[in-house]
């Protein structure tokens, strides 16, 4: 068997098409208006459609009815409800960092909320703390002798 060199190596046939010239006369296939054809937008340098024309007619993204609002000042808070909370140890601190670590929350964008579904378990003290509380957790939370820290 012959050993190949590094420099026997070419492109099998056909394999490389040559570079199609525009512009060079009508003896090239492609001389006078080079593929552009006779005048108008496309034919002029620099003459790019922009996405969505439709030439004179209204484009189709005008013609339908625009619905919705997207509130900018929108907050992303994490909402926790009371009965996730009975897995911590008595006496321990729940804030983002213990969230987190028992996975109950993966990131905080705006905060977290403290919602009142299901009971605190009335022999266990905790501190909690988060940005938001609704009424009914606040309520429930000082029944059962722990501590709402808003933070």
């Amino acid at each position: 068997m012959k050993q190949l060199k590094l420099f026997e190596l070419k492109p099998s046939a056909n394999s490389r098409k040559k570079k199609f010239i525009r512009g060079r006369g009508h003896g090239s296939g492609n001389g006078k208006t080079s593929g552009r054809g006779h005048k108008g937008q496309k034919a002029r340098s620099g003459g790019k459609i922009r996405l969505g024309s439709e030439g004179g007619q209204m484009p189709l993204f005008r013609k339908v009815p625009k619905r919705g609002f997207k509130n900018i000042n929108k907050k992303n808070i994490v909402a926790i409800n009371l009965s996730h909370l009975n897995i911590f140890e008595e006496n321990s601190v729940i804030d983002f960092e213990n969230l987190k670590n028992k996975g109950l929350i993966s990131k905080i964008r705006d905060g977290i909320k403290i919602l009142g579904n299901g009971e605190l378990k009335l022999n266990k003290n905790f501190k909690i703390k988060a940005n938001y509380f609704s009424k009914n957790a606040l309520n429930k939370i000082k029944k059962a002798g722990c501590i709402a820290d808003v933070v």
